[in-house]
């Protein structure tokens, strides 16, 4: 037989096992009786052929919700994408352009480039803001995200243009942006958003402590 028999063959008999199975999750009992169904088979080439499936310590990610289960996105995607777009463009941009005006002066881009699209959906449908009786969500953003974060409240109208202008550089006519925002440097803030500074400043401590005990002995 050819090889393109062959082939063509695999390929239908293929479809037709698909086929029933599709048949049995929507009419034969659904995915409780596809799933005991799954396993007998395996079991039977087992015993009956010693076929083994494949071993596998990593599988393909499957959300845990079926599509069908799925209910229809709150937003506009089309829009909402294009929100991010605009922040990350701007983010990258900023950084990018304050390398340019003073070598060396640093700052983050991949950080929030890779987790955009989380940002972006927390945004838009998870965080609260503060309501009239004070409730609110307080947000610990990664440190090195900032630029992301000054971005998009720039899109927002929160933070003026020249401030973006002036990333890592407070000092600048009009004021800046700091690295990290802190409510020592940008007072609007509430709270430090880069862990580090507790980190280096425990550290610190346990230093100066083993100094004064070598010290003392």
């Amino acid at each position: 037989m050819a090889q393109t028999e062959t082939d063509g063959q695999e390929v239908l008999e293929t479809r037709e096992w698909v086929d029933s199975l599709d048949y049995v999750l929507s009419k034969g009992g659904g995915p409780v009786r596809a799933g005991r169904l799954l396993q007998q088979l395996a079991l039977h080439a087992r015993r009956a052929a010693g076929v083994n499936l494949p071993f596998s310590a990593t599988t393909p990610y499957q959300n845990t919700i079926a599509s069908p289960q799925q209910a229809p996105f709150p937003g506009s995607q089309e829009m909402e994408r294009r929100i991010k777009s605009l922040v990350r463009w701007n983010a990258l941009a900023m950084v990018v352009r304050a390398n340019k005006i003073q070598e060396g002066i640093g700052g983050h881009i991949s950080t929030f480039a890779s987790a955009a699209t989380l940002y972006e959906v927390a945004f838009n449908h998870f965080f609260q803001a503060q309501t009239e009786s004070g409730d609110r969500d307080f947000v610990y953003f990664q440190g090195h995200a900032a630029p992301g974060i000054y971005a998009r409240a720039y899109l927002e109208g929160r933070i003026p243009k020249e401030k973006l202008e002036n990333f890592r550089r407070e000092l600048k006519p009009g004021g800046g942006l700091s690295s990290y925002p802190h409510p020592w440097l940008m007072p609007s803030g509430n709270f430090p958003r880069f862990r580090w500074d507790w980190v280096r400043f425990r550290r610190s401590i346990t230093h100066a402590s083993f100094a004064i005990s070598k010290i003392a002995d």
